[in-house]
């Protein structure tokens, strides 16, 4: 697969392509796209930058203060999830189609129909869980929430669980209102956990639908190193990296990171 040349022209013509109207800004440190639309700036990474996970957290929470969000946009993801992409932006700036939570169905999923889903929707792909259901509407499959077995929190109580809600995804330009609070209505009615936590991803999210569904905010984890192969543009933690890396010019991997996690907490 390897790397492209000229990803931020690609990103400016592909939003161009949707109508999505974009401003520069002058900053000192990145280049930065702003869609007044959804108070939106992408902040697109390149590999080759040199910057440092705690400048980009300064921006993001800078430009929070001016109710605008800020998404790290890295040149890997963007060649790798070129779709997806697009799809979380579209949903930002209100572009998606809306559909009602009360006029779905809550259904199980198979693995497969689970993975096939999320590879295709979730920016982030699937990855393993325990439980997983859909919501149908009109025998359509438009959005899909997975789950892990509940574990118990001696900490907390003799019988008390948690459990994790892994990943959720909504089909492309597909916004389904009150969705993920009706797919964790359903499990917490079979499973009945204590309580149900999840993350999102700093980079892209503030825990927005999070909070809407009554999450709240617990804890925030610190930036990650993660390791980038040149060829496949695979990412990998540090402690999942197939061969150790090294320093040299002819090294497979490129290093870079994320700005961390968001840690939510829904109390039952």
């Amino acid at each position: 697969m390897g790397l492209k040349a000229d990803w931020l022209v690609a990103v400016e013509s592909l939003l161009a392509a949707e109508n999505i109207q974009v401003e520069y800004l002058n900053h000192t440190c990145c280049h930065l796209l702003f869609i007044p639309q959804g108070k939106l700036v992408l902040n697109l990474v390149s590999l080759n930058h040199p910057y440092s996970p705690d400048e980009f957290i300064s921006l993001q929470e800078a430009y929070q203060l001016k109710n605008i969000h800020v998404i790290h946009l890295w040149e890997d993801i963007f060649i790798t999830r070129q779709a997806q992409v697009l799809s979380r932006i579209k949903s930002f700036t209100g572009l998606n189609r809306s559909i009602h939570g009360r006029n779905t169905i809550v259904e199980k999923i198979s693995k497969e129909d689970a993975d096939l889903f999320l590879n295709q929707y979730h920016l982030q792909g699937s990855v393993g869980a325990r439980y997983r259901y859909c919501l149908s509407h009109k025998n359509e499959t438009v959005a899909v929430a997975t789950f892990s077995n509940k574990r118990k929190m001696s900490r907390q109580g003799p019988d008390y669980t948690s459990a994790e809600l892994i990943r959720f995804a909504t089909k492309d330009g597909i916004t389904v209102t009150g969705g993920l609070s009706k797919l964790i209505k359903h499990y917490v009615n079979l499973l009945a956990p204590n309580d149900l936590m999840s993350y999102a991803d700093r980079d892209w999210s503030l825990g927005k639908s999070y909070m809407a569904a009554g999450f709240k905010l617990k804890a925030i984890t610190p930036p990650s190193k993660l390791y980038l192969d040149r060829i496949t543009l695979q990412r990998y933690f540090s402690h999942r990296i197939p061969d150790q890396p090294d320093e040299s010019p002819a090294s497979p991997y490129i290093e870079i990171f994320n700005t961390g996690n968001l840690k939510f907490i829904l109390d039952l």
